[in-house]
């Protein structure tokens, strides 16, 4: 027991320098992780506006004009939003816009009744969430250099369900097979997303959770190995691209801390 904590100790020390060394990369790091997925989308709206149309009249009769206009508002309000993200300019609207692009193609789409894409849906919401908290700013006393005893409980809130909802992307990554690679997986990574969910060890857990999500991303969902004409490679590259914007959102949670509703918060207390 020790020993693990001896361990422990060490591997919050190490996480301790890299997040103070790349404390002015993170935060950024965090944002283009984040938007990826809307700005690809953004794209394939512009590089795929035919096909993209012509799927929302066959699918929903809604005709050439009004699937036009749907097309359209998915490429503007998802590349605007990620250049207002990106450049941390009128981010509650960027936010606002995005959270709206994602119940609307929730909704177009038929995303609802998949329980897969919806799970995903949600952890993307999570992290637009988290994106939300960091751009609010922190609780001021009302006398200059005494520290307030309140808390920002708003942006304590957004921290707590955007880490709640983030866990719903580990759960689409379960696979109940007896292989151990599989077994080794849905363990750690498991266990990581409770300690992210909780808030215990946040930080230290969130950046371990980064690097496992990033290699299996990169491992599983290699799009670019796909032949152009191959229907897979769009799928692949919608999981590829989603998985890290949820990434993005942990990286948030590693830049801002767990919040106060969290168990190292209330550490802090006894």
């Amino acid at each position: 027991m020790p020993q693990q904590n001896e361990l422990l100790s060490k591997a919050e020390d190490v996480a301790d320098q890299v997040l103070r060394r790349g404390k002015y990369i993170l935060p950024t790091l965090a944002r283009i992780c984040l938007v990826s997925t809307f700005l690809e989308d953004g794209i394939r709206m512009w590089t795929q506006w035919n096909e993209q149309r012509e799927y929302m009249d066959l699918s929903w009769g809604c005709g050439w004009f009004f699937a036009s206009i749907f097309v359209f508002t998915n490429l503007v309000g998802q590349l605007a939003g990620c250049i207002m993200v990106v450049c941390r300019l009128y981010v509650p609207v960027a936010c606002g816009t995005l959270f709206g692009i994602v119940v609307l193609q929730t909704f177009a789409y038929s995303i609802l009744w998949d329980v897969h894409f919806l799970l995903r849906n949600l952890a993307l919401i999570g992290a637009l969430l988290l994106l939300l908290a960091e751009s609010r700013p922190d609780s001021k006393s009302l006398f200059a250099g005494v520290p307030t005893m309140g808390e920002n409980k708003p942006k304590t809130y957004l921290q707590l369900t955007g880490r709640v909802l983030l866990a719903f992307m580990f759960i689409t990554c379960l696979r109940f097979e007896f292989s151990l690679p599989q077994m080794i997986h849905d363990m750690v990574g498991s266990a990581l997303m409770v300690l992210v969910t909780v808030g215990f060890k946040t930080k230290l857990s969130a950046l371990l959770l980064v690097l496992w999500l990033t290699a299996i991303n990169f491992y599983v969902n290699a799009w670019w190995n796909i032949p152009a004409n191959k229907p897979m490679r769009d799928f692949l590259k919608y999981d590829f691209f989603q998985t890290l914007s949820v990434v993005g959102g942990l990286l948030m949670v590693v830049s801002l801390g767990p919040g106060g509703v969290s168990m190292d918060a209330h550490k802090k207390k006894w």
